[in-house]
């Protein structure tokens, strides 16, 4: 690996040099990334229907298939950063990619028999590469550059992981719920056996394309000049840790509530949106045509990061998440408490309203914690295993109904509000490591 390597805080590149074009390259690059496993991860909102319709089963063993995806962040987590510590940063991105191409190609086999049990251990491995991708990437685009604008940076390079979560539905919609015939039959509708087998084979052929793209994205980091975190700077920060408390940390202590919470909401609007838009009182559509809608959801997703990056640039980060967090509960009690075309796209403008949240939360919550970063974003990105109460929607769905289940995700942006105005506030803030 080439170039300078950079801190395991929140550290300055400088402006001189030639550090500044290869970092640039880096980005570019796991921008890649980003799209990748924002694709991969939004492909299961347009599978769940599928696999609903192909295993017969209810709310709650529906959101059970999300659930277990989000439960390898939490099971994953800690060993992904040990094994970024023991083989370093460039070819812990490649094993992690590969493992998603494992998982991908286990999910023909899922198809093929069909099974219900191979089906949540294929995707768990496939969730498994993704939290590898993520402890590795998200902090280390969050330390290159100035602090004050590491908010602005993870949301400029999240927006490509929000391209991915947009086309992600028009090619699950064409190539699974197009292909099938629960996807394209009406709300309701008895598949018989022979029907059932035959939709779960339409998923053999997209997981194949998706692993060939990730096994290519593989080999192309593998031979790229990734800069390297840098070895002595981890051994200062090591033996400075031992003064210091990640407790201590305000912005850190309730960052990781911030980001388990906001999870549950943007899982369940996602997992259970095709459902949602599909009711008679809603739009009554078929799957595959409520999937298209899931689009628009995600492109607001990518707008409202590329705005962000922008805005905070200007704008503190908290001041622009509680301005969020106040359109996205809003947003929510419109989804709840009206039906028809007003309460489909309440729904779908909470992507733009939930956009800049998991980056910005993501930066606020690792602000000042000096040699302490690197434990507190690994934290962090386990606390994305919030996904995994997706399965409380669920069944607050089967329990009280779809549209009331939402206030679950109403009254978790209130949370994100909170940590905004308060939560966010960095106390005991530690200078941050030297550049080597």
């Amino acid at each position: 690996m080439a170039g300078p390597p950079i801190s395991t805080g929140a550290a300055r590149v400088g402006g001189g040099g030639g550090g500044a074009p290869a970092y640039g390259r880096a980005l570019t690059l796991l921008a890649s990334l980003f799209f990748m496993w924002g694709f991969i991860t939004v492909i299961n909102n347009t599978l769940l229907p599928h696999l609903r319709s192909v295993f017969e089963l209810n709310y709650t063993q529906t959101t059970l298939i999300e659930s277990v995806w989000f439960i390898a962040y939490f099971f994953a987590s800690i060993p992904a950063a040990k094994l970024i510590e023991r083989i370093g940063y460039q070819k812990s991105l490649v094993v992690g990619l590969l493992i998603m191409a494992a998982g991908a190609l286990g999910m023909v086999l899922a198809a093929s028999l069909p099974s219900y049990g191979v089906t949540l251990v294929m995707l768990f491995v496939i969730a498994s590469g993704i939290t590898l991708l993520q402890v590795a990437a998200n902090p280390y685009v969050a330390v290159i550059g100035p602090p004050e604008t590491a908010s602005s940076r993870l949301n400029l390079v999240q927006a490509l992981n929000s391209a991915g979560t947009m086309l992600a539905p028009l090619f699950g919609a064409y190539l699974i719920l197009g292909r099938s015939k629960g996807g394209t039959a009406q709300t309701g509708t008895v598949l018989t056996q022979a029907e059932r087998l035959a939709d779960a084979q339409s998923v053999i052929l997209p997981y194949v394309l998706v692993a060939i793209v990730l096994v290519v994205l593989a080999i192309v980091i593998a031979r790229f000049p990734l800069p390297a975190m840098g070895s002595s700077t981890s051994r200062v920060a090591k033996e400075e840790r031992k003064n210091h408390s990640l407790w201590k940390h305000r912005n850190l202590v309730f960052g990781i509530p911030a980001i388990f919470i906001y999870l549950i909401a943007e899982i369940g609007v996602a997992n259970l949106f095709v459902n949602f838009v599909s009711q008679p009182q809603i739009a009554n559509v078929t799957a595959e045509q409520a999937g298209r809608y899931l689009t628009f959801l995600w492109g607001g997703m990518m707008i409202g990061r590329f705005a962000g990056s922008a805005i905070m640039q200007r704008i503190p980060a908290e001041t622009v998440l509680a301005a969020f967090s106040v359109g996205a509960f809003i947003v929510m009690l419109i989804t709840v408490f009206t039906t028809g075309p007003v309460a489909m796209w309440a729904l779908i403008s909470v992507g733009l309203f939930h956009s800049i949240m998991f980056p910005t939360i993501f930066t606020l919550g690792i602000k000042g914690l000096g040699p302490l970063t690197e434990e507190g974003s690994g934290l962090l990105i386990m606390a994305i295993a919030g996904g995994a109460l997706v399965v409380v929607q669920g069944k607050l769905a089967d329990t009280f109904g779809l549209q009331p289940s939402f206030l679950l995700t109403a009254a978790c942006e209130l949370y994100i509000l909170f940590y905004a105005l308060w939560g966010a506030k960095a106390t005991n803030a530690l200078p941050d490591v030297p550049v080597e």
